[in-house]
C-alpha cells in the first residue's frame, strides 16, 4: 500500500542521513542527457533496465514510476535546469522503511560529452539506512549500467541524424 513520505527541500541533496553518489562520463551532449531525462520520462524504461513505467503527471510537474519487483513512486520535479540538472522528490511509495527520498541527476560538459552525477538522498530507519548502503554496489551497478544504454541510445539517435 502507497504510504506519504516526508517532504523534504534540495537541501536534502547535501543534508540527508544517507547520501550514495555515483559518476559516469557519457559520450553524448549535457543537452541530449537532459532531454532523455527530464522531457523523454516514458523512455526511461528503454535505457534504465530496472524501470518498468514511466509517465509524467501533473503536466510535466511530476512522475510516477514503477520499478521491477513492484516497487512505485509518484514523484514531484524539483529541479528542472536544462543541460545541468534535473531533481525529483519521492511523496509516496510502497517502498518499505523508506521515509524520504530525493534523487538528483547533475549533468557537467566534459570534452564533447557529459560528466553525469546521481545523488540518490534518503533517510529511514536505522535499519533502512543501514540496508540502503549494503545496497550501494548495486545501485552503481544499476547506474553505470543504465548510463552506457543510455549513452549507446543516445549515440545511435545522433547517427541517425534525429
Amino acid at each position: 500500500m502507497a504510504r506519504r513520505l516526508r517532504p523534504v527541500g534540495l537541501d536534502f541533496i547535501e543534508d540527508a542521513p544517507v547520501r550514495l553518489v555515483f559518476a559516469a562520463q557519457v559520450s553524448a551532449a549535457p543537452e541530449d542527457v537532459y532531454r532523455a531525462l527530464a522531457e523523454e520520462v516514458e523512455g526511461w524504461p528503454r535505457w534504465f533496465k530496472a524501470v518498468t513505467l514511466a509517465r509524467p503527471t501533473h503536466g510535466g510537474a511530476g512522475r510516477e514510476v514503477k520499478l521491477m519487483g513492484g516497487v512505485r513512486f509518484e514523484e514531484t520535479i524539483m529541479a528542472a535546469d536544462p543541460g545541468q540538472r534535473y531533481a525529483y522528490r519521492v511523496d509516496t511509495t510502497n517502498a518499505p522503511g523508506l521515509q524520504a527520498l530525493l534523487e538528483e541527476w547533475r549533468l557537467t560538459p566534459r570534452g564533447t560529452g557529459t560528466h553525469v552525477r546521481w545523488t540518490f538522498a534518503a533517510d529511514g530507519p536505522a535499519a533502512f539506512r543501514f540496508a540502503l548502503t549494503l545496497a550501494r554496489p548495486g545501485l552503481g551497478h544499476s547506474f553505470r549500467q543504465a548510463v552506457r544504454a543510455l549513452d549507446t541510445r543516445l549515440t545511435a539517435r545522433r547517427a541517425a541524424g534525429q
